[in-house]
């Protein structure tokens, strides 16, 4: 059992790296292989909007962010964390978006996640529905989600709450990768955004998606 964990933020030590490494330190007592990534870290291109990933199921642009959609590719869970930046995600999180084959391609079918996004002020829910929307639009189940705010540089004034919440967290993606059941309402916002928007767009473009019908096989998306 793998979950891919990432953080959305240049602070390594931070607020929502604190988050996430307390779920991480979770799963891994309970004998989950964890791979952490830090965005600020890794060598990641914006995205250039040349669509030649729908046609060769890769990117044209060959960095760490492609390495780490393949990674998500094979996992059986994802947790993303963002601190909150005018509203909205971090830019870091963003490029990963832009970059990572999530939503035509349907990158989380079955998959078990967990969002979580940070913030001092007003904006946290915002950009934590910016990643719940591209969990549910990906195929992926959203186990637990939460915004957590602290004063800037006021990672211990939350600690306890914060354990708590992502003691919490840990154990609805455990119970999400064991029982993929459940989120009957969830699994129909999806339906309903695959079926009315995105298959009927691959199927009329055929010819430039080959690349995404490929993978949709693979995973046993019908086309």
């Amino acid at each position: 059992m793998r979950v891919i964990i990432i953080n959305g933020s240049n602070r390594k030590n931070g607020i929502t790296a604190a988050a996430l490494h307390m779920i991480e330190a979770g799963l891994n007592e309970k004998g989950v292989e964890t791979t952490f990534y830090n965005l600020g870290e890794i060598n990641m291109s914006h995205c250039m909007g040349c669509c030649t990933c729908y046609k060769t199921g890769h990117c044209c642009i060959k960095d760490d962010a492609e390495r780490i959609s393949e990674m998500i590719a094979e996992a059986d869970g994802l947790i993303m964390g963002t601190p909150t930046y005018a509203s909205n995600v971090s830019g870091l999180m963003k490029d990963l978006i832009d970059r990572g084959h999530f939503v035509i391609e349907q990158l989380l079918h079955n998959k078990a996640c967990v969002t979580i996004a940070t913030g001092e002020n007003y904006g946290s829910r915002d950009a934590l529905k910016v990643l719940n929307n591209l969990v549910i639009y990906s195929g992926g189940m959203l186990c637990d989600s939460f915004a957590m705010n602290a004063p800037f540089n006021g990672t211990e004034d939350v600690r306890e709450k914060l354990s708590e919440r992502c003691s919490k967290a840990t154990q609805r993606l455990m119970e999400g990768i064991q029982d993929k059941a459940g989120h009957p309402i969830q699994k129909l916002i999806h339906l309903i955004v695959l079926n009315v928007g995105i298959r009927p767009l691959v199927r009329k473009k055929r010819a430039l998606y080959q690349g995404v019908a490929d993978k949709w096989g693979k995973m046993g998306i019908q086309l």
